[in-house]
């Protein structure tokens, strides 16, 4: 009898846990339709209104990842994107090189506030003795442009640099640049011995744990390298010009830039170093409207709506020179942020954000350049949606 009252209360916990584990995914795929549902009802619109051929979206809520993805990697092959398509990503790829940097400054191996002609001899005696490396990592060095002038070579690069005046003092002013930027990182990797596309591919990506990120996209890999669509919907790459790989060089996917996300908000897997330079980029220096600038990343304190972000991320801050309020000292890096960066080249468009406070985060990456607040739009509707559902799992 007694053996029988066991096996009896056996079957009932095989049952009972049985029961539990059908629950438990019913409850997982309850949760995955309804991020389906967010996911689809803001960006399928815009692939339509924008004739995007392809995206990606990844997201990540309290630490769980999910990536959803629509449409073909190009209209000439037809081949739909999945999991591993790679897209170029733009001016999201300074948030790298701005994490190389302060993994170089957290290693000591420079300092962001020493002068950029430290480590460029042929800069010495030129306007960069008194412009720092931080000041050109977060595009305050007084004015250099969006992008480097047509007649600028590489033969002519140094004396360009050299012969550049600033229209104001350094620090004073923010005007968005690649020249900056793309000298920042150059400048880096002369501090570190090495080429800065090696010690992206070789060492920081490699760190980083992403196995589909890359500078130069190996031939293994060029299948699954999206092709990016001009206005006119041919097929195009990015043209690697001066500073493309600082500036704007980084391939990867959507499923590898949302871990990249996840480290920036709880990298506890990483290297301790790597991690406080990760955690690093998020001081902020200097204000801009309603926008903190921080190294690579641009910041909002949170809750924030949709006209603040959009503001931030207007033709007036990325186009135009705007005076700043220095933040002095810095302010320390926050969870009660909104982090976000958008990018772009001429046949992709990509925007990230993440709230830390919250553990969620976005990534939208597509094979055509759309417009901006499209991009944004799309993104902080689903942070939305997902702060929500963030604060139901919360008090469950």
């Amino acid at each position: 009898m007694e053996n029988l009252l066991i096996s009896k209360r056996g079957i009932v916990v095989a049952a009972s846990l049985l029961l539990s584990g059908a629950c438990a995914h019913a409850s997982d795929s309850d949760a995955q339709g309804s991020l389906q549902r967010i996911v689809d009802e803001a960006v399928r619109p815009v692939m339509e209104e924008n004739g995007v051929p392809g995206m990606a979206v990844a997201i990540t809520v309290r630490g769980k990842r999910h990536v959803f993805n629509y449409g073909v990697v190009s209209k000439e092959s037809g081949k739909e994107v999945t999991d591993d398509t790679i897209f170029e990503i733009g001016s999201i790829s300074k948030t790298f090189t701005a994490t190389l940097a302060s993994y170089a400054q957290e290693t000591g191996v420079l300092s962001l506030s020493d002068s950029a002609s430290k480590y460029l001899p042929a800069l010495a005696e030129s306007s960069f003795d008194k412009i720092s490396l931080l000041d050109l990592g977060t595009y305050a060095a007084g004015g250099l442009p969006l992008q480097l002038p047509g007649e600028v070579t590489q033969d002519n690069l140094i004396a360009y640099y050299r012969n550049w005046r600033p229209d104001h003092a350094p620090g004073t002013y923010r005007r968005y640049s690649n020249p900056s930027i793309g000298l920042f990182g150059h400048l880096v990797a002369k501090s570190m011995d090495d080429r800065f596309d090696d010690l992206m591919d070789k060492k920081l990506i490699p760190m980083l744990g992403l196995a589909n990120t890359y500078i130069n996209v190996p031939e293994s890999r060029m299948s699954d390298y999206a092709y990016g669509h001009s206005k006119d919907g041919k097929p195009i790459r990015v043209n690697p010009g001066i500073w493309a790989s600082e500036a704007y060089g980084v391939k990867t996917s959507a499923a590898d830039l949302i871990r990249f996300v996840e480290d920036n908000m709880n990298g506890s897997g990483l290297d301790e170093t790597l991690q406080r330079a990760i955690t690093a980029t998020h001081t902020g220096y200097y204000r801009v409207g309603d926008m903190v600038q921080g190294l690579g990343w641009e910041m909002y304190s949170y809750p924030t709506d949709l006209d603040r972000l959009l503001a931030g991320n207007s033709p007036q801050i990325t186009f135009k020179a705007n005076k700043v309020e220095r933040l002095s000292p810095p302010m320390p890096p926050r969870d009660n942020v909104l982090i976000n960066k958008t990018g772009s080249t001429n046949g992709f468009g990509a925007y990230a954000a993440f709230v830390p406070a919250k553990e969620i985060g976005i990534v939208i990456l597509a094979n055509k350049n759309y417009p901006v607040p499209e991009r944004v739009t799309a993104a902080y509707r689903i942070l939305t949606a997902l702060d929500k559902q963030s604060d139901q799992a919360g008090a469950e």
